[in-house]
């Protein structure tokens, strides 16, 4: 058995695409997934499956939410390993100074090409940081996410490639959980 974490993108935004967690939940029991916890409500699900191809699990999970819900939404998978990379390499954590509230990570479908990589960097303001590690953009704004440039969109627009972002303590909760 395999342990995944599913990043959904785009539901329970601004009033949009509700889902329910406990809904969510059993969605994925329904489609022989176990082990289903979900963490709070912008769609992170930890879940257990014999199933190898990540690919497979996404197409199953959009198919099944836009049955259900009628929401056409964007899913990644990552395998327990990529998440746990993903946390360790932690690209600002040997600065001490930074507010970890105002550092979150993007995770990609692909990587990206370099021609994208130095658009996305372009858009950082002076104060910013951003550092690419493979599929993964590792951000801090020390002004907030809502003032940056470096948007989930934009990123996507520049890299012309699928990407979802969490913030430091959602990636820290999702490591936590799948390790219980």
């Amino acid at each position: 058995m395999n342990t995944y974490i599913a990043l959904l993108r785009g539901i329970n935004v601004s009033g949009h695409n509700k889902i329910k967690m406990v809904d969510l939940q059993q969605l994925f029991i329904n489609n022989g997934y176990t082990n289903v916890t979900t963490y709070i409500q912008s769609g992170n699900v930890i879940f257990s499956s014999d199933e190898l191809n990540t690919s497979k699990i996404e197409h199953t999970i959009i198919n099944e939410i836009k049955k259900q819900f009628s929401y056409a939404i964007k899913v990644l998978v990552l395998k327990k390993s990529e998440l746990t990379a993903i946390y360790n390499f932690n690209a600002f954590k040997n600065i001490t100074e930074l507010d970890f509230k105002n550092v979150c990570v993007t995770i990609l479908k692909e990587n990206p090409a370099e021609e994208g990589i130095e658009k996305v960097k372009s858009l950082a303001a002076p104060d910013e940081k951003i550092i690419f590690k493979e599929r993964n953009v590792y951000i801090y704004c020390p002004n907030g996410f809502g003032r940056t440039k470096l948007s989930n969109t934009n990123i996507e627009a520049k890299l012309k490639v699928y990407a979802t972002s969490r913030n430091w303590n959602t990636i820290t909760k999702l490591v936590e959980l799948s390790n219980i």
